[in-house]
């Protein structure tokens, strides 16, 4: 069950109570008292946000110069009410213009009781989002003289979001040109072995988008997925022909979708919230598509130099490029000279980080660029200790390439008016941790 809150109290750091709501009967008033006397005068406030007195449980965090304090005498759950205290104080500062303190508090003991009785009702959290709340509770706050600038009224008529059924977005929205963006922004983090075998893969990935559409939107997106594209051969009765196909894990979307409909049809269906969001993540970890292999060498010759060959081959199609391509290659802290060959971008020692920067601002595909250095280290008298020889890392960024092979198989919108879309959709792919052992 969600949080069953009985009380919440804003305190500033002396204890003092700012404004107080009681929600439930089977606390008394004084529980303030007990919060003060247990943890506040003992010094125990850094400890465990979550304290157990009597027969309560009081879940507390501190906000600037104040104490937001929960109490509940049954087995709530935390992690909502600290997911409430978040969203309540981003709902705060959105009227006191950014500022959430003592004296905002102060100066808005009308407008905070009136919140709190729309934000919670018998101990259960309901619509924070500020958005909506600014639609029907237009009393503005005291705004303090260094908050932002307040943003345009939103259009009032909002009956459909009020009533929660497609909360975050507006209706009477109007554009000259209806478009959507989408981006499937994927991050590859790799950890390969010198003789390029690989031994840990896998790949975080976010779906982005932004819409300028007009009116109540129902967007659907396909994908490439196994289970969406065994489903829908399940429905037309017939096998798929859409080649490769992928097996997304640790999939989490974004409230708009309606997840009844992707349970079922296994399609991603929802009404879009306006301008951008983030409509899903997911991590891939089977079927992974490097974009890059490297291939290093490193010999010790002796105490005083060292012989650095690096290649590095793009795996990805010839027509496309990767931009920004940034190999670091580690070398010893005792490194007093360096010369460099590379066939491709430039290359530098730089002490700061003891490694050779290499650095490609294009990078076509099928290529293999390669780097030869000769490294001169200062002898020293000590005992020479081994070098451990950290990973070689790698910057980069892919444009239209998946290294999960994700693919957008269709994006629709339907709308009641009928209206002509623009869709456009572009793949990148970054380096997260991309490390190859040397």
């Amino acid at each position: 069950m969600p949080v069953a809150a009985s009380a919440i109290y804003f305190l500033n750091l002396r204890g003092d109570v700012l404004i107080n709501r009681l929600y439930r009967d089977d606390v008394g008033g004084n529980m303030v008292d007990a919060f003060r006397m247990h943890i506040m005068q003992t010094k125990e406030l850094g400890t465990c946000p979550v304290r157990q007195i009597g027969g309560c449980s009081f879940f507390y965090m501190r906000i600037s110069n104040v104490y937001i304090v929960i109490v509940v005498s049954s087995n709530a759950n935390v992690a909502c009410a600290f997911k409430f205290v978040v969203e309540a104080v981003a709902l705060f500062k959105s009227y006191f213009g950014g500022a959430f303190d003592e004296d905002a508090i102060r100066n808005n003991f009308v407008l905070i009781y009136e919140l709190l009785d729309e934000i919670m009702d018998f101990g259960y959290p309901q619509n924070l989002s500020p958005e909506i709340l600014k639609l029907y509770i237009t009393q503005e706050g005291v705004r303090s003289p260094f908050s932002s600038k307040p943003s345009d009224k939103p259009v009032p008529n909002a009956t459909l979001q009020v009533t929660g059924a497609v909360g975050w977005r507006r209706e009477g929205l109007v554009y000259k040109k209806n478009e959507v963006f989408l981006d499937i922004v994927e991050s590859v983090n790799l950890l390969m072995s010198s003789k390029g075998s690989v031994l840990r893969c896998d790949v975080t990935g976010k779906i982005l988008m932004k819409c300028f559409l007009s009116g109540m939107p129902d967007l659907k997106l396909g994908l490439n997925d196994k289970i969406g594209l065994e489903k829908e051969s399940q429905l037309k009765s017939r096998p798929t022909k859409s080649g490769k196909t992928i097996e997304l894990d640790d999939v989490t979307f974004h409230q708009c979708v309606n997840l009844t409909r992707f349970n079922s049809e296994k399609t991603v269906s929802f009404v879009p919230p306006d301008g951008e969001f983030e409509l899903m993540k997911y991590r891939i970890t089977e079927g992974v598509n490097l974009p890059f292999r490297v291939l290093p060498t490193i010999k010790e010759l002796g105490r005083t130099r060292m012989e650095v060959n690096v290649k590095v081959k793009s795996v990805f199609g010839a027509k496309m490029f990767a931009l920004g391509v940034v190999i670091k290659i580690p070398v010893p802290k005792q490194t007093a000279k360096t010369s460099f060959q590379v066939t491709s971008g430039r290359a530098k020692y730089n002490a700061a980080i003891d490694c050779l920067v290499w650095k490609i601002r294009k990078f076509p595909g099928q290529t293999e660029p390669t780097l030869s250095a000769e490294v001169e280290l200062i002898s020293t008298m000590a005992e020479k200790k081994s070098w451990t020889r950290p990973p070689i890392q790698m910057e980069f960024q892919v444009p239209m390439f998946t290294a999960s092979g994700l693919r957008v198989r269709f994006l629709k919108v339907w709308e009641k008016s009928g209206y002509n879309t623009v869709e456009w959709v572009r793949y990148i792919t970054k380096a997260g941790s991309y490390e190859v052992r040397c």
